[in-house]
């Protein structure tokens, strides 16, 4: 009986194993979702790289990359582009939601996905990369970004001539951006040849910073189509044939249910930190922190904030692309600052303050839209460094100046009383404790006498009216 049973289930085992349930043929294919907004950079990556990952994993139909972005570092943008190019799961680009954008990096970004489309009312374009770093942007910069911006579509045609010319007689500048924007060219057209879009479009956007709405760029053939919303999404996407990792596939997307993946904590804070004006002051916080932990020690909580912030703040800049350079100045600034405040010198306080600022300036070796030292933070962090150090200097310099508050030093002048006395010698009480003292006149019980110096462990005393009458004279 028992043989039976177990035969049964046997029986069982195989034919579930052979025979999977039809339900689980094609029900459970989901199409998921993750939204870049914001600018692109290391936690840009970081969450497409974890949404991919997981579309991997659950086989999903399609992932629905949402973007709304300004731009962000080439680094990262070619990170996510390498992503895509490699998933074994479609990609479906998409600028949304209505009055969101893909400048910049976000269009290089939408000509590597598998199917591009847009929400009406989004714009795309502008992809002229802006490879080097400088000074920091003043408040309101970005008004003269957009205004060279326009300069360069007006003068589209000759920028594009001077790219041609080589580097007969041009700054090192120029030719450096003629070298990068003829491998954003490269990149762009390269993408639209995968995918079989419009690459004298792409070249466009890249050499003059040119835009287009989502309809015109529909008739330009730079994205497959316009969509309301996901569902319309998905439903015009539905039987498309795509490259996927070599592979052809046919897509069944339609009526198939999205599911929202949302940025983890850590991606969050990744966000936070990588600005790297957050970073900068993530270092100065670390770094005065420890100080204050070695100045004052036992204080614990100076030192356990400062080195988290510390190495927050290392972390932060480790993930961007800076100029070591920079960052070496930057900290040689803080040191001249740290040495200014235990030994006020007015020589080492503005060298630091100097090496500090020219150490931020240089700091980015590139930037991008929301990736730029801003003197609105640097200098007022600066400013506040200079502050604590003249302040920490000033008490320094009172101090010197002050008594010795500790030691034998510090007993000199101290009101004592006479335990005992006998010819010129006995013991004193000084501080609730017993001593040994003596005295070069005579002195008995009950006199007031007060300390003149410490040898030995033993105290040489005076009567305080000689002391008081000595200093009249």
């Amino acid at each position: 009986m028992s043989f039976a049973r177990v035969a049964f289930l046997a029986a069982a085992f195989v034919a579930a194993a052979a025979f999977p349930p039809f339900a689980s043929a094609g029900s459970e294919k989901v199409a998921l979702s993750v939204a870049i907004e914001g600018a692109i950079g290391p936690a840009s990556t970081r969450q497409l790289e974890e949404a991919l990952d997981v579309a991997a994993k659950r086989d999903a139909a399609v992932l629905i990359l949402q973007l709304d972005t300004p731009g962000g570092l080439v680094t990262s943008m070619r990170e996510m582009i390498a992503d895509i190019l490699a998933s074994p799961v479609p990609v479906i680009g998409y600028v949304a939601p209505a009055g969101g954008h893909a400048a910049s990096a976000g269009t290089y970004i939408l000509y590597a996905t598998h199917i591009a489309a847009m929400a009406p009312g989004t714009n795309l374009g502008a992809a002229t990369p802006v490879e080097m770093g400088g000074l920091p942007s003043l408040p309101g910069g970005d008004k003269g970004d957009q205004k060279n911006q326009g300069d360069q579509k007006n003068q589209g045609d000759q920028k594009g001539q001077d790219d041609r010319k080589g580097e007969d007689g041009r700054p090192a500048g120029d030719a450096m951006m003629a070298k990068v924007t003829n491998d954003a060219v490269a990149l762009i057209r390269s993408l639209a040849e995968l995918r079989g879009r419009n690459g004298d479009w792409g070249e466009k956007a890249v050499r003059e910073a040119a835009s287009l709405s989502a309809n015109a760029a529909l008739q330009e053939h730079v994205i497959d189509f316009v969509a309301h919303d996901t569902a319309e999404l998905l439903q015009l996407a539905d039987g498309r044939t795509v490259d996927v990792a070599g592979k052809k596939v046919v897509l069944a997307t339609k009526g198939l249910p999205v599911e929202m993946l949302e940025p983890g904590w850590f991606i969050r804070l990744l966000s936070v930190i990588t600005d790297p004006n957050i970073a900068v002051i993530l270092m100065l916080v670390g770094v005065y922190g420890i100080v204050f932990e070695f100045t004052s020690p036992g204080a614990v909580a100076p030192g356990v904030i400062g080195t988290i912030c510390l190495v927050l703040g290392l972390y932060a800049l480790n993930l961007l692309p800076i100029n070591y350079t920079g960052l070496a100045l930057m900290l040689l600034g803080i040191a001249f600052l740290i040495i200014e405040a235990l030994n006020p010198t007015v020589l080492l306080g503005v060298s630091g303050v100097a090496a500090f600022l020219f150490g931020a300036a240089m700091l980015l070796r590139v930037e991008g839209p929301g990736f730029a030292m801003s003197w609105a933070v640097i200098g007022p962090a600066a400013a506040l460094t200079l502050g604590l150090a003249l302040l920490t200097g000033t008490y320094v310099w009172a101090a010197r100046k002050n008594p010795p508050r500790v030691g034998g030093e510090a007993m000199r002048g101290l009101p004592v009383e006479i335990l005992d006395w006998q010819g010129g010698e006995g013991h004193v009480l000084a501080q609730g404790e017993r001593w040994r003292a003596r005295a070069d006149e005579p002195i008995a019980t009950g006199d007031s006498v007060e300390v003149t110096e410490i040898s030995d462990l033993v105290l040489t005393v005076r009567r305080r009216d000689a002391a008081r009458n000595g200093a009249r004279q």
